[in-house]
């Protein structure tokens, strides 16, 4: 009888992975836009600078964060920062903040779905902004379900690494 190697195939470095990727997208357009904002001073209002900052501080938080977790999942690190619960904890504060990102941009942001606007214009720059934001939650939230159920239907304990033994 032939050795069968008993190989699972674990998502959460592509989630992470997907989670900094789109960080990444959204640090390089707001990054764009304060550097523009600042140069041309035509911000929609003083709170909308303050917001874009703060996606970018977001941006910013995620990337590394999510780097870091990709990074010791695939090194198989089975330190506290590696943990599970720390994934998770991480995870449900990630989607809190990017919740109230996408929620003051959507707010804050003039105009409907920029009709009549040239392909290239501030408008859909910021409405890009918004869907990146939305995307963001949405991975963060579904990284965090993921996870949950990765990790009840693998009956690992929440001290546990991810692939650690």
């Amino acid at each position: 009888m032939a050795n069968r190697v008993n190989r699972q195939v674990h998502y959460h470095p592509f989630f992470f992975l997907l989670m900094a990727l789109v960080a990444m997208a959204e640090l390089i357009l707001t990054g764009f836009l304060i550097e523009e904002g600042n140069e041309h001073n035509d911000w929609l209002s003083p709170r909308f600078h303050s917001l874009l900052i703060y996606c970018c501080v977001n941006s910013v938080w995620t990337m590394v964060f999510a780097i870091s977790y990709v990074l010791w999942i695939i090194d198989g690190a089975a330190h506290i920062l590696a943990s599970i619960a720390s994934s998770v904890i991480w995870l449900l504060v990630n989607s809190i903040l990017w919740l109230v990102a996408a929620v003051l941009v959507h707010r804050s942001r003039r105009g409907g779905n920029c009709a009549g606007m040239p392909t290239i214009s501030r408008c859909r720059q910021y409405l890009t902004t918004e869907a990146l934001c939305w995307t963001e939650l949405g991975l963060s939230l579904f990284t965090l379900f993921a996870t949950c159920l990765w990790m009840r239907s693998s009956k690992r304990g929440y001290r546990s690494s991810f692939y650690g033994s």
